[in-house]
């Protein structure tokens, strides 16, 4: 199989309506709270930030900051038509662009922050991606990132077991030996020193990490799961907030 053969699969893996393409409520706030912290407020001396919503999906996780960021603007892209309909009623601004090939839609060093939000677990070339970040960003530029963790609490002990982790798939199609039902397209999982590895790597420097609860975690154990965000490297999921190295 080829690389364009695989592209093209994913591409219809992911135009398809029935395949998820929202982040987590409470994910989604933390970040949001988390990069409105980094760019301040809109005032006489601090001019509206550009904000990119790279993957933006349904438009929530968009919304969301939107919300949180009052008077900076917030773009969604995303190179799925189907997921920039459904985004259109929640964002002012939706287009389309893809981190590959001829890279986004935006000039070089033009974005202050960048909401990189359950993506890069999808990509199948994650390097290329956080490549084209750092061109977008101005130097100093905020890259917010979120992800599940493939250490979460529970999936160490599912390793134990010899039950495979949440979040991971060894199939587009169906799932294969893990708890779940739902597959939603992801071809890479990293622990926190993993990412935070790759993420300065790439040209940032990781300012903070944080944790955040994972909707499907059976309820008797939501409490532990948030409580469990006090530290990142167990947690859900992984959120970390990184600036561009100029």
């Amino acid at each position: 199989m080829t690389a364009t053969t695989r592209r093209a699969g994913l591409r219809d893996f992911y135009e398809n309506p029935a395949v998820p393409v929202a982040s987590g409520h409470e994910r989604s706030l933390r970040q949001a709270r988390i990069l409105a912290r980094a760019l301040g407020p809109v005032g006489p001396d601090r001019a509206p930030a550009t904000v990119l919503d790279v993957g933006c999906g349904d438009g929530t996780a968009a919304a969301t900051a939107t919300q949180a960021l009052p008077g900076h603007r917030v773009i969604g892209i995303d190179w799925s038509q189907d997921a920039l309909r459904r985004a259109a009623p929640r964002l002012s601004a939706a287009v389309r662009g893809e981190l590959s090939g001829s890279g986004l839609p935006v000039a070089t060093g033009s974005v202050d922050a960048v909401l990189f939000s359950e993506v890069i677990e999808h990509l199948v070339d994650p390097d290329s991606a956080l490549d084209e970040l750092h061109r977008v960003l101005r130097p100093g530029g905020h890259l917010m990132l979120s992800t599940p963790n493939l250490a979460a609490w529970y999936n160490r002990a599912l390793i134990l077991a010899g039950v495979q982790p949440v979040f991971s798939e060894v199939s587009l199609r169906a799932i294969h030996g893990r708890p779940g039902r739902e597959v939603v397209g992801h071809l890479r999982l990293s622990t926190l020193r993993a990412l935070r590895s790759l993420v300065a790597a790439s040209g940032f420097e990781v300012v903070a990490v944080a944790g955040a609860p994972y909707h499907g975690v059976p309820r008797p154990l939501r409490p532990l799961d948030r409580a469990l965000c006090r530290t990142p490297s167990l947690a859900s999921i992984l959120l970390v907030h990184a600036r561009r190295v100029p």
